[in-house]
Formats: structure tokens, C-alpha cells, sequence
């Protein structure tokens, strides 16, 4: 079984997903945070993220988010000039900011737009291309409707998360749905959705064992080291864990403190990678993590974890 690391907007960008590679491993393909278009122009910030010098020694694939061709295309143009041979199309981010304008998971609910966004990337034959989507954005059969429209096309594969869009992350993942959507593909599947131990990978391979792969994000920035427990069949203690994060973070701050500008950026970036690590840190000390406005004393707090 394969594992992918899913993308998370603000969490893991290059630099992250390099140190992440370095340090643990254990995964088969990263995915950047999704490649977006404002006022017409793909982000700076974006550009730098994908860039294949920012990106060397990891498998890695760019992933796009778009409303219609006309956000597409400029996206598709960057990511063949920076030479990579493989795309993912975002049809399943649910978060509001993108959904009112018609991307993400809202795209399932205009099949027009999805059918002219497949032809769109037909055309660039030189990029593979994989989908990620949810369920469907208000009801199944939205992401039902979009699984016949993508069975005309060659895709290396679509990723599905058991929910709606409109749902976001709340609730249970509906397997029995994501089970029907896998079904009616005609193309080899990812798994992806609150997968948090390797019980939990186990559970979804023993349900769905012809996957193609399972796709890993809020679990793999809680627990590192999880996909590398899963392979080697051996679970870490919490000290072992905690010694990787600190090694990770040794870098990434490292990285952090010579690329950003004032204590405020760098505890914001830091600040991120230990948010959804809370449960391997002392309560105080996270407290202390998460509040401090220097770096003096961030420095001490991430010394009493040593």
C-alpha cells in the first residue's frame, strides 16, 4: 500500500515537506498545498513553493486549484515550465474563501465546469494528471456525477474524502458513500480522510484492499512519524515521537529564522508546526509555545522539551 502526504494550506509548504522527507520519510508521494490565481496571476508565494530547486530529493506533485479554464490554464502553464510531468486538480478543498468562488469542492456541483476543466488538461498531454475531491459538495450524487464525467479521461488517480463539502471536516467520514463513489471509477483509487494511527490505516486497507493508496494529512502533522511506524510495523513511544519533532523543528527553525523577517513571522511559522502536536507536549509548555512574543522565550520553552 502506498502512502501519500496530503497538502495543508500553511503547514507544508517546501520546506516542511524536505525536512519532513529528511528526517522520517516512509512516505511515497507529497503534495504542495494547492497553486492558486489572484487578480488573474498565479501567487509568488505559490511559484516558490513548486519550484523544483525548492523541491529536490522528494517525489512531489503540484496540485492546482481553479474555478473554471480560465483560472486553470495559466496554472497548467507554470507548472509545465517549471518542467514537472504530473498535476493534481484540487476539486475538494471545502473551506468558504474558495467554495464562493467556485473552486474546490464547489466545482462538483457545476458539471459543465468540471467536463470543460478535464478537456482543459486532456489537451496538456504532457502533464498526468489525479484528481482530489470529496464526496460531492451538498449531495453524493454531485461526486457520483463527477466520477462518470472523469471516467473519460486518463487519470493516474482520484483521491476521495468521505465527506461533503459542505460539511468541511465535521462528522463522521461516510465510507459507505466514499464506497460507492470507488465503485462506480474506473480508476485506481486513494483513500484519504482522518487516518490518526496505524490501526487506522490497517482499518481502511482491510476494508478497501484493491486501493491504490491512502492519503494522510492532520495525522501525519500530529504524528510525524506515522507513516514510518506503518511500514516498519513497530510504533514509536511518545519520547521517541517527540524526539523526531524536535529534530524536525530544529530545522524548519533554523530555516525560519534565516528567511523570515522579525520574531512575529518566525513564531507564526513555528507556532503552526506545533498546533496539531499538542497531545505529545506538556500543557504548560505548549501554553507557553503557543503565547510567547519573543523568541528568547520560545527558546527556552522548546529547551524544557529536550
Amino acid at each position: 500500500m502506498k502512502l501519500f502526504f496530503a497538502p495543508l494550506q500553511g503547514y507544508t509548504d517546501h520546506i516542511y515537506r524536505s525536512i519532513h522527507n529528511e528526517v522520517v520519510g516512509g512516505i511515497d508521494e507529497y503534495f504542495s498545498p494547492f497553486v492558486r490565481c489572484d487578480g488573474g496571476a498565479v501567487r509568488n508565494k505559490d511559484l516558490r513553493d513548486i519550484a523544483p530547486e525548492n523541491n529536490c530529493g522528494v517525489n512531489f506533485v503540484p496540485q492546482v486549484i481553479a474555478a473554471g479554464v480560465e483560472e486553470l490554464a495559466p496554472l497548467l502553464a507554470v507548472v509545465e515550465q517549471a518542467g514537472y510531468g504530473r498535476i493534481d486538480l484540487n476539486l475538494g478543498c471545502p473551506f468558504p474563501l474558495q467554495t464562493a468562488r467556485g473552486r474546490g469542492a464547489a466545482a462538483l456541483a457545476n458539471p459543465d465546469k468540471v467536463e470543460q476543466m478535464m478537456q482543459e488538461l486532456k489537451r496538456h498531454d504532457t502533464l498526468k494528471t489525479s484528481i482530489k475531491m470529496r464526496t460531492g459538495f451538498t449531495s453524493t450524487d454531485e461526486g457520483l456525477t463527477t466520477i462518470v464525467i472523469l471516467n473519460n479521461f486518463d487519470l493516474q488517480h482520484i483521491t476521495i474524502h468521505p465527506r461533503l463539502g459542505v460539511q468541511q471536516y465535521k462528522g463522521q467520514p461516510d465510507l459507505e458513500a466514499f464506497a460507492r463513489l470507488k465503485e462506480a471509477s474506473h480508476h485506481p483509487i486513494v483513500y484519504n480522510g482522518d487516518i490518526t494511527s496505524t490501526d487506522g490505516i490497517d482499518r481502511i486497507a482491510s476494508l478497501f484492499p484493491d486501493l491504490d493508496a491512502i492519503m494522510i494529512g492532520r495525522g501525519l502533522l500530529a504524528r510525524p512519524t506515522l507513516a514510518r511506524e506503518w511500514r516498519e510495523g513497530c510504533e514509536r513511544s511518545e519520547g521517541e515521537r517527540l524526539a523526531t519533532s524536535l529534530e524536525m523543528h530544529r530545522r524548519l527553525y533554523e530555516y525560519a529564522c534565516r528567511t523570515l523577517q522579525g520574531d512575529q513571522q518566525v513564531l507564526a511559522r513555528m507556532q503552526a508546526f506545533w498546533e496539531y502536536q499538542k497531545p505529545l507536549v506538556d500543557k504548560k509548555v505548549y501554553k507557553r509555545l503557543m503565547k510567547t512574543t519573543s523568541l528568547r522565550n520560545y527558546e527556552e520553552a522548546v529547551r524544557s522539551l529536550e
